[in-house]
């Protein structure tokens, strides 16, 4: 019940007082949102396995998030992109978290 509290709240947030990213930080605000975004994949399925523990759940989320925009920011230092590593790598896992937890939706309702 909290998570979906806390997801309605941030649509909210979102919807109604938006918020502009410079151009100069999209690629970070990009890398961030994807960790952020596989971390919640990745709790979701680890709870439909009765295995989700907050603290992981919670330090992922932060360290995913803050390392894939660092990767990003030391890649625009080193003038390589960088960010296309992060991309691929966390749009990989949320695909494979997705399709995980699609297989355990889809078997909890057949039994």
């Amino acid at each position: 019940m909290i998570p979906l509290l806390g997801l309605i709240v941030g649509l909210i947030i979102g919807i109604f007082i938006p918020y502009h990213i410079p151009q100069e930080y999209s690629n970070y605000a990009a890398v961030a949102i994807l960790a952020a975004l596989d971390s919640v994949l990745g709790g979701l399925s680890a709870s439909l396995d009765g295995k989700f523990d907050i603290k992981i759940f919670i330090t992922g989320f932060f360290g995913n998030s803050l390392l894939a925009a660092l990767l990003a920011y030391i890649g625009d230092k080193l003038g390589i992109q960088i960010h296309l590593a992060a991309i691929f790598a966390f749009g990989n896992r949320i695909f494979i978290n997705f399709g995980n937890i699609r297989r355990k939706i889809i078997n909890s309702i057949e039994r």
